[in-house]
């Protein structure tokens, strides 16, 4: 075999790895073992921190940092939520934003809950202080959740992550830079609570109110070049203050019980060495692409999630960081510094920041 070929069948046994059944469950299970070690010490630092947080909020209450603390950080932001505010979202939140506060609040003072579901609380001014909405405060809570869904076809897929539902935003005369998107998402989730059980969400007026605000809100967004980046968020041009509009997907938390239930029970007979129900990988793409579908009508903000867990794990506890970001970069003196082509065209490139 020639070395070309070596280095060809290597490539495929890389990109196509053969690996057991037996092997598969084994990787399964320790995957398994990481997540909920993971969770664990989630719920161990958010009782280890609060009194911290606490200590730090009021450091920040001072008269010297309160009217600017939270404005300065988030116009700091790190580029996972950065991307998402445009220009009239950072002026609004420049001169309205006073507090930011986190709050992992399923877990109880004696470390016991889903340290996953979180909630977001933003407070702002209020009266001729605030020209652009009503609201003294915006709280926004997310639930981690599982659900076990069977395809047409018996198959079984497994989906976990955070729900929401939508906040509104009482917004002044001609002040809404989502256009009326969040109130139509708002109002379509209103409707779903009152329908009929069996009533399907596609036949409520909402729903179509909902899809003609999308088409027009589209219509307004500039096309893409050719040179844009293929890694922008679908949402990106959204306004941050669509993020209100988030759901996620519709899990309650007794769907979510159960699918936690079966999936303990799974992974305690892998423990064990006995034969489980096995996902059947055919078709899969297709089928959960059918799954999917049905929700992606109606969310507003498809990268929600994302900016969420940027907002609760970067943001918020290396706030301090992000305040002081200009000051750090103005004390450092690049006047000695010997920088050659090769650096300042590396140094030009933005670096993506990475999650905590």
């Amino acid at each position: 075999m020639s070395a070309e070929e070596q280095s060809q069948s290597l490539l495929e046994r890389i990109q196509r790895p053969e690996v057991s059944k037996e092997t598969q469950k084994k990787i399964a299970l320790v995957e398994q073992e990481f997540i909920q070690a993971e969770v664990e010490q989630l719920r161990h630092s958010t009782l280890l921190l609060r009194p911290l947080f606490a200590k730090r909020n009021e450091v920040i209450s001072s008269p010297d940092l309160r009217d600017t603390f939270w404005t300065r950080v988030m116009l700091n932001a790190p580029a996972e939520v950065e991307e998402h505010i445009t220009m009239t979202d950072a002026t609004i939140l420049a001169s309205t934003l006073k507090n930011l506060t986190v709050e992992r609040f399923e877990v109880d003072d004696k470390g016991v809950g889903e340290p996953r579901s979180f909630r977001l609380t933003f407070e702002f001014r209020t009266g001729d202080e605030n020209p652009y909405f009503t609201n003294d405060k915006l709280v926004k809570d997310f639930y981690w959740r599982k659900q076990v869904i069977t395809t047409a076809n018996g198959h079984k897929r497994h989906w976990d992550g955070l729900v929401s539902e939508p906040v509104r935003i009482n917004w002044k005369e001609g002040q809404d830079p989502t256009k009326g998107l969040l109130d139509a998402a708002c109002d379509l989730a209103e409707a779903e609570k009152k329908k009929d059980a069996d009533t399907d969400r596609k036949e409520l007026k909402e729903f179509e109110a909902l899809m003609r605000k999308r088409d027009e809100v589209e219509a307004d967004e500039e096309p893409q070049g050719e040179d844009e980046e293929d890694d922008v968020p679908p949402d990106a041009d959204l306004s941050f203050f669509a993020f209100f509009g988030y759901r996620g997907s519709d899990v309650t938390e007794e769907q979510s019980k159960a699918a936690t239930k079966e999936e303990e029970e799974k992974f305690e007979k892998l423990r064990k060495g006995e034969e489980v129900e096995e996902e059947n990988e055919e078709d899969e793409e297709d089928e959960d692409d059918d799954l999917e579908d049905d929700f992606e009508f109606i969310e507003i903000f498809p990268g929600g999630e994302e900016l969420a867990i940027a907002v609760a794990e970067d943001l918020w506890p290396n706030a301090m960081k992000y305040y002081v970001t200009d000051q750090s970069i103005e004390e450092v003196d690049y006047s000695d510094i010997d920088v050659s082509e090769d650096d300042e065209e590396e140094q030009s490139r933005p670096r993506k920041k990475t999650k905590v």
